[in-house]
């Protein structure tokens, strides 16, 4: 604004003028001493200087300059004067017309938002809300059915939340267990296998089967003990145990084979061993050397299921 001010004022010539003065004064100044000027080569001395003061007929200043440049200076003086407080009053209209504008901005916005208000509010009625109370209470009911909706919702999802995070839990408690039950029968399978007494070996089959009660493999490792302890009608009760559970169980087969052997039910061997040769043609081997098949060496089915290549040769 200061700037605009400014470029409004009439150039002034008061440089120039000033300038002009110093230049005049200066030339007078010189036009009186021209006669005593120094020459440049001239080696003055102080009785030289004095004398030339004495001999001086005219001062070297007049009156008159005086008061011209004093003359000059006032009235310099007051047109700077003047030129201030035009552009104060210059400042001072543009500062009021800044201010007027504004204040008739605010007024209008004040006006036309009261307006804008009092539309609403008109509108408002006209639709059926009668008043800010009557709008207020409709929100609020909005509001709090919308959030007992979401409450509800909310808990169903919690309580489905909770109800996986329970059962997670029961599986995870489960696992642990069975962890624990897996490395308790592990540690007492290594403990078998390392027994020599069959007494020992059967207390911890069973020990494992308390863990473990459909451990087929336990029932039939423990039938095997029970045969090397010659007794034979436990080991079958515990091979048709293990056999009701895995049918398939190949070992609980040859262990069955070997106890009808002992009691002489050698049909009921040699078809047992049949049974458990199909399951794996490992138990041929095994059977060819068990001493509880002793008696059935020269039995014609077990040699052609043991020894068919020795049958053929003989048929030959």
């Amino acid at each position: 604004m200061n700037t605009r001010v400014q470029n409004n004022v009439p150039h002034c010539p008061s440089g120039k003028r000033l300038t002009l003065l110093i230049a005049s004064c200066f030339l007078a100044l010189v036009f009186s001493t021209g006669t005593h000027a120094q020459d440049p080569g001239e080696d003055l001395t102080a009785e030289d200087v004095q004398q030339r003061i004495d001999t001086l007929e005219k001062p070297m200043y007049t009156p008159f300059v005086e008061l011209y440049l004093l003359e000059e200076s006032k009235a310099l003086r007051k047109e700077m004067m003047n030129t201030r407080a035009e552009l104060i009053e210059k400042v001072v209209d543009k500062e009021l017309s800044v201010a007027d504008k504004t204040m008739s901005y605010a007024t209008d916005t004040v006006t036309y938002f009261f307006y804008l208000i009092a539309g609403a509010t008109s509108i408002l009625v006209v639709i059926g809300w009668n008043s800010i109370r009557d709008m207020r209470n409709q929100l609020t009911t909005l509001a709090e059915k919308r959030v007992n909706e979401l409450v509800i919702e909310y808990e169903k999802r919690l309580e489905f939340i909770e109800d996986q995070l329970r059962q997670k839990s029961d599986i995870i408690q489960q696992n642990q267990a069975e962890i624990e039950r897996t490395n308790e029968v592990h540690s007492l399978w290594l403990k078998a296998s390392q027994e020599t007494s069959q007494q020992n070996k059967i207390a911890a089959y069973d020990t494992i089967l308390d863990l473990r009660p459909d451990d087929v493999e336990a029932l039939s490792y423990k039938a095997d003990a029970v045969l090397e302890m010659q007794e034979p009608l436990w080991a079958i009760s515990l091979c048709q145990r293990a056999l009701k559970l895995a049918p398939d169980n190949g070992h609980a087969h040859y262990q069955l084979a070997c106890a009808y052997a002992e009691i002489g039910r050698w049909e009921d061997a040699v078809a047992t061993l049949q049974k458990a040769i199909d399951i794996s043609e490992a138990y041929k081997d095994d059977a060819s050397v068990d001493p509880s098949f002793e008696q059935l060496r020269d039995h014609d089915s077990f040699r052609k299921l043991i020894f068919p290549e020795d049958e053929e040769q003989s048929d030959t």
